[in-house]
């Protein structure tokens, strides 16, 4: 199993806080977040609605906020607003064995709802990977093979490249990881986002025709044998429900209506998307290149909605417009609302956390050999 959860029961049912008003819930999130300061550190990731944003620590990317719950030196417990894999990352972070004896004890890592997960790091089960890599390193030899797996990823994926000396990679810092990658072995399988494989090796000069896709319902994941030994990068058939909805035309539409936008889209998007964008950024990259943009530039922005509306109201001198024409959120993140956070955070007040994320000791040691690796590459 990745991780274990305490049982969801706490001192106080989840029930009683489903329809109070939410100025009465933003009250309550106050107080219990400082009875609890200084050690508690609320993280949210930058597509959570408005209404966890306002009490959030550190808002960023999966990694940044992760990164900085381990190198805070007062945090003693977490609240991550996001999805179940970047609790798990925090707790592997965070939980580290010179983290632990450093503070005296664990940090609790809690989520404020169980079913806040992510789709495309479902995608690629461990069963599924496992399976794949032995048809590999029986055609190609395993010798000859690293895998590279998208931070969004479950735990026992980025503990399967941890065992098999692969590493982990961000949007941010994925064409440094291959490049790591590929000065090391002949081929790399990247898991479990087939977009941003695919984007990030077009661009370091690697054709379509190297950078086949797995399926892994079917033998060799579809591919005739000699496909797979011509190819350097074997994308998984994954993507991300959110950037997938993101289409060619919805950029041809506002280039007709606004000549003089600016596209930026996420890596995660199509490449037929990508080839019709002007920048590609991840999230964090997307947030600097609008901030620093001259007043009055208009952006077509393709990633999630919550992050496209607050650079708008937080930039009311650029136009900013969300690139597809219907709305395209994280549904799961979504999840994560004022009832949920004030139910976890009055529950760890009163000394009871409820769903804590804990990921096993040997998948966590693991899967922090992938994150060293990639936190050595420059």
């Amino acid at each position: 199993m990745t991780s274990k959860i305490a049982e969801p029961i706490g001192v106080f049912p989840y029930s009683s806080y489903r329809f109070l008003p939410l100025e009465e819930l933003a009250e309550r999130v106050r107080a219990a977040r400082a009875k609890l300061r200084p050690g508690l550190v609320i993280l949210a990731h930058n597509y959570q609605r408005d209404e966890i944003i306002q009490f959030a620590d550190v808002q960023g990317d999966s990694y940044q906020l992760s990164r900085h719950a381990a190198e805070d030196p007062e945090c003693r417990m977490i609240i991550f607003c996001g999805v179940h894999f970047m609790a798990e990352t925090a707790d592997i972070l965070a939980n580290r064995p010179a983290c632990v004896e450093r503070r005296g004890g664990r940090a609790p890592v809690i989520l404020p709802d169980l079913e806040a997960g992510c789709s495309l790091a479902d995608m690629a089960s461990l069963p599924q990977v496992e399976e794949c890599w032995n048809q590999l390193a029986s055609l190609l030899g395993e010798e000859e093979i690293v895998p590279v797996t998208y931070i969004n990823s479950t735990a026992d994926i980025k503990a399967f490249c941890g065992r098999h000396d692969g590493i982990v990679c961000t949007s941010a810092n994925a064409r440094a990881v291959l490049d790591w990658a590929l000065t090391r072995r002949r081929h790399v399988l990247f898991l479990p986002d087939q977009h941003l494989g695919r984007n990030i090796g077009l661009r370091m000069g690697i054709s379509m025709e190297e950078m086949p896709l797995w399926n892994p319902s079917l033998p060799l994941g579809g591919h005739e044998p000699n496909t797979l030994r011509k190819a350097r990068i074997i994308l998984w058939k994954g993507h991300c429900c959110v950037h997938q909805a993101f289409k060619p035309e919805h950029i041809d539409a506002f280039r007709r209506k606004f000549p003089d936008i600016h596209v930026v889209v996420h890596p995660e998007c199509p490449l037929e998307v990508v080839e019709k964008a002007d920048y590609i950024g991840s999230t964090s990259q997307i947030i600097k290149m609008v901030r620093e943009s001259l007043p009055g530039t208009r952006w077509a922005i393709g990633t999630e909605v919550h992050l496209v509306n607050r650079l708008k109201q937080e930039l009311p001198d650029r136009e900013i417009y969300f690139l597809a024409p219907r709305i395209s959120m994280c549904a799961t993140m979504f999840r994560i609302n004022l009832p949920r956070l004030c139910w976890a955070i009055e529950n760890l007040a009163a000394g009871c956390p409820v769903n804590v994320i804990e990921v096993a000791p040997e998948t966590a040691e693991l899967a922090n050999r992938a994150l060293e690796r990639m936190l050595a590459v420059r």
